[in-house]
């Protein structure tokens, strides 16, 4: 894996200085390998459909260790008001015992194999891993299935559970950020499953009972909405036997019955502001609906991103970042971090920043990232896009680190792209995006459109949002 990402840095570098002021020694260029040619060359992705609709996939590296792991397409998406937080529930306890193995010998039976067992629930997909040796893949495999399939459901471990994820709630509540994006959704999915939690709320969490885990798992967990992926040390054809094996027998929900608040989750642009003077700095966040992970747009969406990018204080720097907004944090004071994202859905997503900044800063920084936005809007150039481009390609890249990285990937784009996007194509989608693409995709998503705000903490200088909405164009006259 070393070798494969150096190789890959190695590609990177030598097509930056292609366009770079500083010169590098023909003879370093030609023993370097193009970085077409590097990502060319990666492992292939299999994937295969088996006769239950289960997909498997998998990318064998040939490395000592495999990341197993089963994607499910259902998350907090796929919830009601009334059992909001059972799909996060459910996770917390498949590792509680099955009727073949308690908590004990699950535990023991992982520890002695070496390996780690993991999962994490999200608002559209649920999903459980292992680590491990690669010999030990038809055994983690089996594991990952009883759980699934045969998870005891206790009614003392549910009772237990509910305490750990009331702390859990506690310890997400001190997490500015993350309460933050939260009101982030609730404000802009209002009234719709995209709105809610994931962990869902008090209420939810004292009443969910072993029959609405059951229900859960008979009308969401099934082999259509399941990946089986893998990663290192991995068969492929192995992979099969052990799908057919585990899971063929299960039936699954068909995805013509889908209900169709799932299927789609309404955009508003509007506000949430909690106002507490207690708290020392403000936290804000600002998005427009951004594209979904299919739609074409995403890729400019994301050199978009990349373009505004982040920044820190407590890192340094700044003054002579690349970022024109990071430049203007560092000279002026105007927040202590920010960072751009780009959060995508199936078919939409949210396009914006989140900010920490002192209390009278709100305004003067609010400012400063409209001002940004209109620039990709109306004036952003070629030398800034094809510097975000080699950013975006090296940050991608450089995240594909180990066996769990790249399993992470397969599972994920299986669910979202029915593929995997092979790198030297992502690469192609890149290169091809221009200034002129940024403009387009500008004025699609940001300019005149109604932002979502979400604002925690010292907030009183944050403009009103009708104004912070009139900042959303420019007039030019």
């Amino acid at each position: 894996m070393a070798t494969r990402l150096l190789k890959i840095s190695s590609a990177l570098r030598t097509y930056t200085n292609k366009t770079s002021l500083v010169k590098v020694p023909k003879q370093w260029q030609s023993t370097a390998a193009s970085l077409k040619e590097t990502l060319i060359n990666q492992p292939a992705t299999r994937v295969t459909t088996l006769d239950s609709g289960m997909r498997v996939a998998s990318e064998d590296s040939g490395a000592a260790t495999a990341t197993v792991g089963l994607w499910i397409d259902s998350g907090s998406r796929y919830e009601t008001d009334d059992n909001n937080g059972v799909a996060h529930f459910m996770e917390h306890m498949a590792f509680k015992g099955t009727e073949k193995r308690s908590q004990t010998d699950l535990e023991l039976e992982i520890e002695n194999m070496g390996a780690h067992l993991n999962a994490y629930t999200s608002r559209e997909q649920t999903v459980f891993y292992a680590k491990c040796l690669s010999q030990d893949v038809p055994k983690a495999i089996e594991i990952l299935s009883d759980i699934i399939k045969n998870s005891k459901l206790g009614e003392k471990e549910i009772e237990r559970e509910r305490d750990v994820i009331k702390r859990e709630m506690q310890e997400v509540e001190t997490n500015l950020q993350e309460v933050v994006f939260d009101h982030l959704h609730a404000a802009a999915y209002q009234g719709t499953s995209l709105g809610r939690t994931i962990l869902g709320p008090t209420k939810n969490i004292e009443s969910i009972s072993r029959n609405d885990l059951v229900n859960y798992v008979k009308t969401h967990y099934g082999p259509p909405r399941f990946v089986l992926a893998g990663a290192g040390g991995v068969d492929h054809n192995q992979l099969i036997e052990l799908a057919n094996k585990h899971f063929c027998e299960m039936t699954g929900p068909d995805y013509d019955n889908i209900p169709e608040y799932v299927k789609s989750c309404r955009y508003t642009g509007s506000e949430i502001r909690v106002r507490d003077d207690t708290i020392p700095l403000a936290h804000v966040a600002i998005a427009v609906e951004g594209a979904g992970w299919a739609e074409a747009d995403n890729i400019p969406l994301m050199v978009a991103n990349t373009l505004i990018g982040a920044w820190d204080r407590s890192q340094g720097g700044g003054v002579n970042n690349a970022s024109s907004l990071a430049r203007a944090c560092a000279e002026n004071g105007l927040c202590h971090s920010y960072q751009s994202f780009n959060t995508c859905y199936k078919d939409t997503g949210l396009w914006g920043i989140y900010f920490v900044c002192d209390p009278m800063k709100c305004e003067d920084m609010t400012s400063h990232i409209q001002h940004e936005w209109m620039k990709l809007c109306t004036s952003v150039t070629e030398k800034d896009v094809a510097r975000a481009k080699n950013i975006l390609k090296t940050n991608m890249f450089l995240q594909l680190d180990g066996t769990t990285a790249i399993c992470e990937d397969i599972g994920r784009q299986i669910l979202c792209y029915n593929r995997r996007i092979p790198l030297h194509e992502l690469e192609m989608r890149i290169d091809c995006v221009t200034a002129e693409t940024i403009q387009n995709v500008g004025m699609k998503y940001i300019f005149d459109h109604c932002p979502v705000i979400a604002a925690v903490g010292p907030v009183e200088n944050l403009p009103d949002y009708n104004n912070i909405r009139g900042a959303m164009y420019w007039l030019r006259t």
